[in-house]
């Protein structure tokens, strides 16, 4: 035993050293927390160990516990709940899920249950849906929904709006979900809304990747658009610490019941601890975001949108170049004329440019181990403060290695270099103490 902790210390010491000081991060499932998020981590250690299990009302605030000890537990829940529906423009949130998995989980359990309806439109899983949206995933396997497909438009890289309402009218499912994880455009909630209200079906969003986006006013408005609930991660594009959070605007009775249904998912069917320590982190990240996330989205895109024009001009196959590349965070590369997904994340990798292999959508989907694409995601380093100037420089760099112009130990060298120019974190607070003294002089 004593050998196995001094290995696991050194392990990851060596992690921290690795990814955080050493390597540029282009993986878009990923986020950066700045340093008043982390230190206010740091400052609730005693709150991670507690629990709080009970209800909510409906405006997301505490309602009822079952432990004693909670006057400030209770009392952080209930401002971090408010920051997150004032940053989002929502009457009610649930921010006790400890991830986006778990976001969905309890939203389409509760909307099965309110609905009555067993069924579910989604976004195909080889189109970018997340698997927890899929039968393979949580939603068939663990909770028993069935699945039908929106019809997908290739060319587009969307859902084909006009042909998806018919399989909405003729499915009439419970839930009509929008959102994924391989996101470079908004997705036609507005175009659909009215044929999912004519068949009495909930409006899911899954924001987990474009959350931040959101935030900054930079991607598409869900609630506004005809979401009736957004599920999400606060971890990617929203640079805050690990978690979930389901929020909404209960103006009806149906969405009222479905709320009731959603926490009754969340409590007791799916929770008990719920992670408490990182709640204040929360209201940190929603407060930088009020702040800089519209400086901050707009920049993402841009150095996304950047990369994949330059890529494109220098022979790599970017996903839907006729559309502009992007409007999210990430871009898709088609690499097989390269070698495949799997092996060029492998030779990035070994030059500590670290992003992931993914199939796109006309791949064979039983090639897993070696798709076609490359996700490839700017939010890390936009907000370590790349704009469009040092994104070329690193996609030239990244070109070295696709096409073989030098070994990856060679680019390497000069990763390490631009990564010390980029050590910080922009758009954010330096600490605690001054985000209070923001909000103080505010």
């Amino acid at each position: 035993m004593p050998e196995l902790i001094v290995d696991l210390i050194e392990a990851s010491k060596k992690h921290e050293q690795y990814r955080d000081k050493e390597c540029i991060n282009m993986i878009a499932s990923e986020g950066i927390k700045s340093p008043a998020v982390c230190q206010m981590l740091d400052m609730s250690h005693d709150l991670a160990t507690r629990y709080a299990e009970g209800d909510n009302d409906m405006a997301g605030h505490v309602k009822k516990r079952y432990y004693q000890g909670q006057k400030y537990m209770s009392q952080i829940e209930d401002l971090a709940c408010d920051a997150v529906k004032n940053l989002f423009g929502a009457s009610w949130a649930d921010i006790r899920l400890i991830s986006g998995t778990h976001a969905n989980t309890a939203t389409f359990k509760g909307l099965s249950l309110a609905s009555k309806n067993n069924k579910m439109v989604v976004t195909p899983l080889s189109c970018g849906a997340h698997i927890s949206h899929d039968y393979t995933g949580l939603a068939g396997s663990i909770l028993g929904i069935d699945n039908i497909n929106h019809v997908y438009d290739l060319k587009e890289f969307n859902i084909d709006a006009e042909k998806s309402a018919y399989v909405i009218r003729a499915a009439k499912p419970g839930i009509v979900t929008f959102g994924g994880s391989l996101f470079l455009f908004p997705h036609p909630i507005k175009e659909l809304k009215e044929v999912c209200d004519e068949v009495g079906a909930y409006v899911a969003y899954d924001a987990a990747h474009v959350l931040g986006l959101i935030a900054g006013g930079q991607f598409q408005d869900p609630l506004r658009e005809g979401a009736d609930f957004i599920t999400s991660s606060t971890h990617k594009t929203f640079p805050g610490p690990q978690g979930g959070v389901i929020m909404g605007n209960p103006d009806t009775p149906a969405k009222e019941k479905a709320v009731r249904k959603i926490q009754h998912a969340v409590f007791p069917l799916t929770a008990s601890s719920t992670h408490l320590g990182r709640l204040p982190a929360l209201g940190i990240a929603c407060l930088e975001m009020k702040l800089f996330g519209k400086e901050l989205a707009t920049q993402i895109v841009k150095n996304a949108q950047t990369a994949g024009q330059y890529l494109y001009e220098n022979g790599v196959k970017v996903i839907a170049e006729h559309k502009g590349f992007t409007r999210s965070h990430q871009i898709a590369l088609d690499i097989r004329a390269y070698g495949g997904g799997n092996k060029i994340a492998q030779d990035l990798e070994d030059a500590n440019i670290i992003l992931n292999k993914n199939l796109l959508p006309y791949d064979d989907q039983d090639t897993k181990e070696n798709p076609s694409g490359l996700r490839v995601g700017f939010q890390d380093i936009t907000r370590r403060g790349f704009r469009e100037g040092d994104v070329k420089h690193l996609c030239d760099l990244m070109l070295d290695v696709i096409k073989g112009k030098r070994t990856p130990a060679e680019v390497k060298v000069d990763v390490l270099a631009l990564k010390k120019e980029f050590c910080g974190v922009k758009y954010s607070f330096q600490s605690v103490e001054e985000a209070l003294k923001h909000v103080k002089k505010a």
